[in-house]
């Protein structure tokens, strides 16, 4: 039971260091961070019983639409909702990379919380496919979601609900591409592996360009 809570949780933890010591200009309070860390967890078990409605209620003539499109619209939709509803207007949301820690923390939050009850279904041979795919997707879904939510708050030249907009339809069409990736069955890693390799890079420019407003965004403040 406690090696495999570990290999469930290890992954998300991992995940959110890297992309908290990323940020090496401010120390975002971690008690804000467990908390929307904790929202992505208590989301999981809403989601899903969604899921397992609409699935049993046979909602959907497609299961492309259902596994698919449904699945990605209605996890984005959620953790983007808390995001916008308790976070975004937090006073502890107090410069661009924020966003970042924020996003990748809401999203992991989600993406552990299902790799635990997925781990104690098929067992732990699974945990490295799931620590390589799904929860590292999850978090780089959150960093891009996040990184638009940063921009809306913090960048003058930007439009912001353009960018609320963008903070929802970015990471809903990279979650879309890949579940529909995952549906090619037999050859899906053919294809998993270049657009995972394209996820990290976009999301780690994303990480950089928000390192980059927060520098300018603290330079403006000194000069004020």
């Amino acid at each position: 039971m406690i090696i495999l809570l570990s290999a469930a949780i290890a992954p998300g933890l991992a995940l959110f260091s890297y992309f908290y010591l990323r940020n090496q200009m401010a120390t975002e309070p971690r008690r804000t961070l467990l908390q929307t860390f904790l929202y992505g967890a208590f989301l999981t078990f809403p989601i899903l019983f969604l899921q397992y409605v609409l699935t049993e209620e046979g909602v959907f003539r497609y299961l492309y639409l259902q596994d698919v499109v449904f699945s990605s619209v209605v996890e984005e939709f959620f953790k983007w909702f808390v995001l916008l509803i308790a976070i975004y207007n937090h006073v502890e949301f107090d410069d661009p990379y924020d966003g970042i820690l924020y996003g990748a923390s809401i999203s992991l939050g989600f993406a552990t919380i299902e790799n635990v009850l997925y781990l104690f279904s098929f067992g732990l041979n699974t945990a490295f496919m799931r620590a390589l795919l799904p929860v590292s997707s999850h978090a780089l879904f959150g960093v891009v979601m996040g990184y638009y939510y940063g921009r809306a708050k913090f960048s003058k030249l930007a439009k912001t609900k353009e960018m609320i907009a963008m903070a929802l339809c970015a990471p809903v069409v990279l979650h879309i591409l890949y579940n529909t990736i995952l549906s090619f069955k037999g050859y899906w890693v053919y294809l998993m592996i270049p657009f995972m390799l394209f996820l990290w890079w976009f999301g780690l420019r994303k990480v950089k360009l928000a390192h980059y407003h927060l520098v300018q965004h603290l330079h403006m403040h000194k000069k004020i």
